[in-house]
């Protein structure tokens, strides 16, 4: 892999307005006539939320993520894709770059709803 440039500095106050957050995946389940989406039951610590991911023809068998923490953008406006609304964005590592994506998790346990950064 040749590593993509690095994108135009912006201000740490443009940084700041994500809101990253742990959470741990209860169920993946499959999105009706979509070839590429699953629906991801994600646990925030105070809530649960449905995060619609395009990780359906990644994996063999993308239930293998459930029960695990990862990062999700949580402040991005709902989406309707597919007729199912979601809530945020799974923050992973690999598919910009053309990689078979893995999770963004963290090193050991932590709170669900945790901040990055």
């Amino acid at each position: 892999m040749e590593p993509a440039p690095i994108k135009a500095p912006i201000s740490f106050e443009d940084f700041d307005k994500l809101d990253i957050r742990v959470g741990t995946i209860l169920e993946v389940t499959e999105v009706a006539k979509s070839d590429k989406l699953m629906k991801l039951t994600v646990d925030f610590g105070d809530h649960q939320r449905s995060i619609l991911a395009g990780i359906k023809q990644e994996r063999d068998n993308p239930k293998e993520i459930e029960g695990k923490q990862a990062l999700f953008v949580v402040n991005l406006p709902e989406r309707k894709m597919a007729g199912q609304l979601s809530q945020g964005m799974l923050f992973d590592i690999g598919y910009a770059d053309k990689l078979t994506p893995c999770l963004a998790t963290p090193e050991t346990p932590v709170p669900n709803g945790s901040r990055a950064g």
